[in-house]
C-alpha cells in the first residue's frame, strides 16, 4: 500500500512538472492528463480517498483546459465516487459539476443519472428537504429523456419522503399520477394496487374518508373504521392486513399517525361529554 502511494505521488509530480513548463498546442495537458489519471489509480490502490478524489479533481481541470468537457464531467464523477467514502459533502460537490458539464454537452440522461446519485448522498445523511429536491430534479430529467421507469422511482422517493414531511397532497398527486401512467403499460399495470394504496393511506393522513373509499375497494375497511371513529375497530383492521400484506416502516409510520389522530379525537370528545 505504501508503494502504491509512492507511485501515485511521484505520478503526481510529474504532472504539477507538466503543467508548470512549456507544450506546444496543449500538449502538456494531455501528457499532465495522463498522468494525474495513473495517479489518481495508485492512490485508490492504496485506499487514500481523499487524495484519489483530489487527483481525479486536478484531471479534471486538464480536460476543461483540453475542451473536452465529456472527460472532465467523467473525472468528477470518479472523483466523487472517492469522496464518498470519507465525505459526502465532496461527492456532493463533485457529482453537482458533472451534472452541470453534461447537461451542457446535452447528456441528459447522464446528467439525471447523477442527480438522483446526489439525492441518494442526501438521503443517507437524512437530509429530507435536500433528497426530494434531487429526486425531483433527476425524475423530470428522466421524464424529458422519456426513461419513464427510473422517472417514477424518482417521484416515488419524492412521494414518500414528501409524506413523512406530511405534504400528504404533493404524494397523493404523486402516487395517483404514476397509477394512472402504469395503467397503459402491461408492463407496469401489476403495480398500479400499490401506488393507490399508498394514496390512500395519505388520504387517511389527511382525514379524507370519501377520497379513500373511492380510491381504492380494499381498503375500505380502514376508511369505514376512521369513519366510525372507532379506534379499537382501526387497529384491528390494521392488523388483520398487515398478516395479509406486511406493512413495510413508511405505511407503519403513516397509519401510526392516522392512529393517534383518532386517539386525539376521541379523547377531545370525552372532554366534551
Amino acid at each position: 500500500m505504501g508503494d502504491q502511494i509512492a507511485r501515485a505521488e511521484e505520478f503526481e509530480k510529474k504532472a504539477e512538472k507538466k503543467l508548470n513548463g512549456w507544450g506546444l498546442f496543449g500538449s502538456k495537458y494531455e501528457d499532465a492528463a495522463d498522468l494525474f489519471d495513473k495517479a489518481a489509480n495508485s492512490f485508490k490502490l492504496a485506499k487514500s480517498w481523499d487524495k484519489a478524489g483530489a487527483t481525479y479533481v486536478k484531471l479534471a481541470n486538464c480536460h476543461l483546459k483540453l475542451e473536452s468537457k465529456h472527460e472532465a464531467a467523467q473525472a468528477y464523477v470518479d472523483a466523487a465516487h472517492c469522496y464518498k467514502k470519507t465525505s459526502s459533502k465532496e461527492a456532493i460537490s463533485c457529482l453537482e459539476q458533472a451534472v452541470n458539464m453534461f447537461c451542457d454537452i446535452g447528456r441528459l440522461s447522464m446528467a439525471a443519472r447523477y442527480y438522483k446519485e446526489i439525492a441518494e448522498l442526501y438521503e443517507s445523511e437524512h437530509n429530507i428537504e435536500q433528497t426530494i429536491v434531487f429526486f425531483e430534479k433527476a425524475a423530470d430529467m428522466f421524464q424529458n429523456e422519456e426513461v419513464t421507469t427510473s422517472a417514477n422511482q424518482c417521484k416515488q422517493k419524492v412521494a414518500q419522503y414528501a409524506a413523512e414531511l406530511e405534504q400528504y397532497h404533493k404524494s397523493i398527486e404523486i402516487y395517483e399520477e404514476i397509477a394512472r401512467q402504469s395503467l397503459n403499460n402491461n408492463l407496469l399495470k401489476y403495480g398500479v394496487k400499490g401506488h393507490l394504496l399508498n394514496a390512500g393511506i395519505c388520504q387517511l393522513c389527511k382525514g379524507d374518508v370519501v377520497a379513500i373509499t373511492n380510491a381504492l375497494e380494499r381498503y375500505q375497511d380502514i376508511a369505514a373504521s376512521m369513519d366510525e371513529e372507532d379506534i379499537a375497530k382501526f387497529t384491528d383492521v390494521v392488523k388483520e392486513f398487515d398478516s395479509m400484506t406486511p406493512l413495510d416502516p413508511w405505511k407503519t409510520t403513516l397509519l401510526l399517525r392516522v392512529k393517534e389522530k383518532l386517539k386525539a379525537k376521541e379523547l377531545e370528545e370525552d372532554d366534551l361529554t
